[in-house]
């Protein structure tokens, strides 16, 4: 049951978790309703199938985000980036 202030004032929501980048759960803060975002961008009631959409969204993110990082750190051209630098077209 919603509390008085809520039913008055409305929700009063804080960021309880980042799922990805653009997906979130929400949490009142007087009333601990949990909510988070649905595929258009709206706030939903986190329902226990979200819960699970969600926690599957963060594990895929989560490793695409690792993997990103792993390609970051590795140069592409080790050892031809200073030849690149260098380089100056030669045109006829």
């Amino acid at each position: 049951m919603k509390s008085i202030y809520c039913s008055f004032f409305g929700h009063q929501y804080e960021v309880s978790k980042n799922v990805t980048y653009h997906v979130k759960e929400y949490k009142c803060v007087h009333c601990n309703v949990q909510m988070t975002t649905n595929g258009k961008g709206n706030l939903t009631p986190l329902t226990p199938k979200y819960k699970e959409i969600n926690s599957v969204l963060q594990r895929i993110h989560s490793s695409r985000m690792s993997r990103k990082g792993l390609k970051q750190s590795q140069p592409c051209l080790s050892g031809h980036s200073e030849a690149l630098i260098n380089f100056t077209p030669h045109f006829s």
